[in-house]
């Protein structure tokens, strides 16, 4: 046994007179952990019980609120004497990642710093139920062992990532489990109902959110963690039950920028954790399935960051339930699946505190190369400002991820790296531009936000393989060879937002429809009764040009609200940060006057929007997160069993998120839906939807290419006669697991109004449509050699050509909207909103 030193026994006899009265999860629970589910609020009183036992040793911060209003917290563990200087070691670390202008010089023999992350999936229930195990044995005055450990380390625990998630399959498992477990993977507890519990309130999977942020749970959390910076990082989870235990080191691809020793000690922490599931015969796997890629999980943004950022994995999540028969025989029990969460916690801060100099030293040498030798191809960039506010939530996420920007000089002039054309431009700045340059501490996550093009190692990849950046937000991008000087501070510098007095001479307010923004104001003054029209072709009035989709709010059409109007206008426009120009003529010097044919009035639909059983609970919730959140306008959400003809008589938009709707292939229904949209209803279809529209004869039609045409011909096909070894691969030539095309816009076309020509698309499966040849509109098509970045399967680049992606069918006075691909994935392709929009109230209006 290894000796105790005489500080640590010292240590040791303090903390046992001053912890006496922590108490352990079961005598505080009164139950042992693994016996039931422990719901969130209990979780959150144990922890607060700890710290206030323990304030020598932990200190316990609220950091956030869910929004269902549960606390989100952070727990700080460490030695007395760590503690009692946190702020300090926080701020040295800052310094050694060159985060702070000061000219102090940082202490390299600093404690490391570990932060576990539990629960960002709901469902995922073990990983809380362990770090309330994990959290007590770090003080538990008789575990000598920990008590050395935290001489070297903090340790950071976030106790539920997903408090929503959580309680919703919590609550659910609590009301349905019997006296006992039943252990049977067939019954009831081990099939949780729709959407479940894996996201949070919204629906969105917070695991897939940590670079962009979308969500108050992780923008919250990112704050903290960019203020701390810690060197090692767990994200816990669980998978099926019939699969082992998953630690690092990872499988392959691993993306270019981890470096040699985040690889290194990956395989360090990863022995550790083996020696103790070795030792309990527990059975384990490393190297597969978890790749390190796309930047914003758990693993890889911290990677990003300069931690050694690891996903744990235990066999058990939702069809789990407190105990299930593996394939095996044996029953896996909740106890079983929270002691394999806590073991690894303890491996992974045993093998920090016994390599931490090294870890300290390794972090600092990461952001040292960052700032002096940045990777990537260019030095900097330049973004060209938009008028459609795409530059200000550009700039918020730089924000939040601490990447350093600033505004370009006015005036200056640059050659570059189009990112849209791929050729070098010259490119002229304006005060509104922004410039990055990469030799700054997230050089790293910087260079793989904009990469062009990700370098793949390995193509079986666990998600997307492009998300540059520029194309995700639109904004026209150059690359530069060279650093920028000369730069002005990223402080607001300029405002287009234009507040006239309110006249009694104006006879409209004309505004702009070029982005989110725009949204957001037609939502406030739409549910504010005011009646909107807008312009099907550009017009001209004295020096101002206006492209089609402006909205005109005519004094004519809103008698009624008198010289209110003229005030909500004001107050809407300000709220969405946008300006209008008030006209005192309906007379225009080019194009169509306000009371044209051409100039349409615009009614405030009444949506709907489908849920439940066969609908993907995460693009459900990417429209109820848009109406709800981003642009706060209603949306009734209806069972999509429900959906009955009474419903469709309330409705003017019908939303189908991507899913599968048994009320399609029935003959009734489907011909009432038909009716109802023949009579002006308005059918939005996303992904997977659009492909039931087709099977139900609506119109469109899958696009097959030659090789499928001559395939259905053939009678023998030897592509069949496969290796059993290669199974895992045989499926990546016509695999597409998320890359960026370029889509072909007729922006004549209302779906298409506030765009180019062009729209970069998000492609992530191998399906498109042919050509509508009457009774539609080809709005969004993909032509030959159309792929931007990523990877797609050499089975598929021949067949992704030359077919519809978004379109629209007129149908009597109504309309069916195909959007093929996800205008709203994740939240964050930002460039695609304004499309949806499009299609929830400029088409058939």
């Amino acid at each position: 046994m290894k000796k105790v030193t005489a500080g640590v026994a010292l240590l040791l006899l303090i903390s046992g007179l001053a912890l006496a009265q922590v108490k352990s999860p079961e005598q505080f629970l009164g139950y042992k952990l693994g016996a039931r589910y422990t719901p969130h609020f209990n979780i959150v009183n144990y922890c607060r019980q700890v710290a206030e036992a323990a304030p020598e040793m932990v200190k316990l911060e609220q950091y956030g609120t869910t929004n269902e209003g549960r606390p989100l917290l952070l727990l700080y563990v460490t030695s007395p004497g760590n503690l009692s200087r946190l702020e300090e070691i926080r701020q040295n670390n800052r310094r050694l990642a060159g985060m702070t202008y000061d000219k102090m010089a940082p202490d390299e023999k600093a404690p490391a710093i570990l932060w576990l992350s539990y629960n960002v999936h709901g469902n995922e229930t073990s990983s809380s139920e362990a770090a309330m195990l994990t959290l007590y044995e770090l003080v538990n005055p008789a575990n000598a062992k920990t008590k050395e450990w935290l001489q070297q380390t903090v340790v950071i625990i976030d106790p539920c990532i997903n408090p929503d998630g959580r309680d919703r399959y919590v609550n659910w498992f609590n009301s349905v489990v019997g006296a006992k477990p039943n252990p049977q993977p067939y019954t009831r507890e081990h099939s949780e109902p729709w959407p479940g519990g894996r996201p949070n309130h919204y629906y969105f999977d917070l695991n897939r959110d940590w670079a962009w942020q979308t969500q108050v749970e992780t923008q919250q959390r990112i704050i903290k963690y960019n203020q701390w910076l810690p060197h090692i990082h767990v994200d816990y989870h669980e998978q099926y039950y019939n699969n082992p235990y998953y630690f690092a080191p990872a499988a392959e691809p691993y993306h270019e920028v981890i470096t040699g020793w985040q690889r290194e000690f990956q395989t360090i922490i990863g022995r550790n954790n083996a020696k103790y599931f070795d030792e309990n015969g527990w059975l384990f796997f490393t190297k597969e399935r978890f790749d390190l890629f796309y930047p914003s999980y758990g693993d890889t943004y911290p990677l990003y960051k300069g931690a050694i950022g690891m996903t744990y994995e235990q066999g058990g999540h939702s069809r789990g339930g407190a105990a299930v028969i593996n394939r095996d025989g044996d029953t896996l029990t909740l106890w079983d699946r929270l002691y394999h969460h806590y073991t690894t916690g303890m491996s992974t801060i045993e093998a920090t505190a016994q390599n931490a100099p090294k870890v300290v030293q390794e972090f600092k040498k990461y952001y040292d190369k960052a700032r002096t030798s940045p990777p990537g191809e260019f030095k900097s960039y330049v973004i060209k400002a938009d008028e459609g506010k795409k530059i200000v939530r550009l700039q918020e996420l730089l924000d939040r991820n601490n990447i350093r920007w600033a505004f370009a000089n006015n005036g200056s002039s640059f050659s570059g790296v189009n990112y849209f054309t791929g050729k070098t431009e010259s490119v002229k700045t304006v005060r509104a531009d922004v410039v990055i340059n990469a030799n700054q501490p997230n050089a790293n996550l910087l260079k793989v936000l904009f990469e062009r093009n990700s370098r793949l190692t390995d193509t079986v990849t666990y998600d997307i393989t492009a998300w540059s950046v520029p194309f995700v937000y639109g904004l026209t991008t150059y690359g530069i060879n060279n650093y920028i000087s000369g730069v002005i501070d990223n402080q607001p510098i300029y405002s287009d937002t234009i507040f006239s007095p309110i006249k009694e001479s104006t006879v409209a307010w004309v505004v702009r429809w070029n982005g989110l923004n725009s949204v957001q104001f037609l939502s406030q003054i739409m549910q504010q009764k005011i009646k909107v029209r807008y312009a099907e072709q550009p017009f001209k009035i004295g020096n101002d040009e206006f492209e089609k989709g402006t909205l005109i709010i005519t004094r004519t059409s809103n008698q009624a609200l008198g010289a209110s109007l003229g005030k909500i206008i004001f107050n809407a426009a300000r709220k969405a940060g946008i300006g209008y120009v008030p006209v005192t003529s309906s007379f225009v010097d080019k194009g169509f006057d306000f009371g044209s044919e051409k100039v349409h009035g615009m009614l405030a639909p009444r949506i709907g929007l489908l849920a439940g059983d066969g609908v993907n609970s995460l693009s459900m919730g990417e429209v109820w997160h848009y109406f709800d959140v981003q642009i706060g306008y209603p949306v009734n959400v209806i069972w999509a069993n429900d959906l009955t003809k009474n419903y469709l008589k309330e409705l003017d938009v019908l939303i189908l998120p991507d899913g599968n709707y048994r009320f399609l292939s029935d003959r009734q229904m489907n011909e009432a839906l038909k009716d109802w949209v023949t009579n002006g209803g308005r059918l939005i279809a996303l992904e997977s939807a659009v492909g039931q529209l087709s099977a139900a004869d609506w119109g469109i039609k899958i696009k097959k290419n030659d090789e499928e045409k001559e395939k259905e011909d053939k009678k023998e096909d030897y592509s069949l006669l496969r290796r059993y070894e290669n199974r895992e691969r045989d499926f990546i030539p016509g695999y597409n697991p998320g890359s960026i095309y370029k889509v072909e816009l007729d922006n004549s076309h209302p779906l298409a109004f506030g765009y180019d020509t062009a729209y970069y698309t998000l492609k992530q499966d191998n399906t498109i449509y042919e050509f509508f040849k009457e009774m539609g509109w080809n709005v969004g098509v993909i032509k030959k050699d159309n792929q931007v970045a990523g990877f797609v399967g050499s089975k598929l680049k021949d067949k992704l050509k030359d077919g519809l992606l978004f379109g629209v069918q007129d149908m009597g006075q109504g309309n069916i909207i195909y959007l093929t691909d996800d205008p709203l994935f994740r939240s964050f392709w930002e460039n695609g909103k304004l499309l949806f929009s499009n299609a929830v109230f400029m088409v058939g209006q």
